[in-house]
């Protein structure tokens, strides 16, 4: 019957799943990966405070994995990298990409932590930073004192009042 269904419905919710498995942006890859493969599905959505943000693809995770893999390839964990060298490789990849805010970020980093400042018009570009200096070799945590400024508004939202 279920097959029939299936093969025969005309109408989404006579298809649909009902009862969805959710994940939260916060979530780990690895735990979103397990879910896939216990629930066998191939696409979860991503629900932060009650709306849909997204949704994570097996695609995206395999994407997220190559670059990981890639990463630590050419990164070499027990060699440590200068608090000097990780700011000037987040810095090289902020100039060299287009969303790169150049002149409205500052860049600090102690013992691998990273510091971010500055402003930002588009919450993108602040997952973008983020992302970037996770990314480099030796920075062992971000903490993001980034601003958003609304570029319409002129509206001003620190990074405490978004999370």
């Amino acid at each position: 019957a279920g097959d029939y269904v299936d093969a025969h419905a005309r109408k989404v919710g006579e298809v649909m799943t009902s009862e969805v498995a959710v994940v939260s942006p916060t979530d780990e890859l690895s735990d979103v990966v397990q879910l896939m493969e216990k629930r066998r599905i191939k696409r979860v959505p991503v629900i932060d405070n009650g709306k849909l943000v997204g949704i994570v693809s097996r695609s995206d995770l395999v994407r997220a994995l190559v670059h990981n893999l890639t990463r630590e390839a050419k990164a070499h964990p027990h060699e440590q990298v200068a608090d000097e060298t990780i700011r000037d490789r987040i810095l090289e990849v902020i100039d060299k990409e287009p969303w790169g805010p150049r002149f409205s970020s500052e860049v600090t980093v102690t013992g691998g932590v990273v510091d971010l400042y500055g402003t930002v018009t588009d919450e993108r570009e602040r997952t973008a930073l983020i992302v970037a200096a996770e990314g480099v070799a030796g920075v062992k945590a971000v903490r993001d004192h980034l601003v958003w400024i609304e570029p319409t508004s002129g509206l001003v939202i620190g990074a405490d009042e978004i999370r």
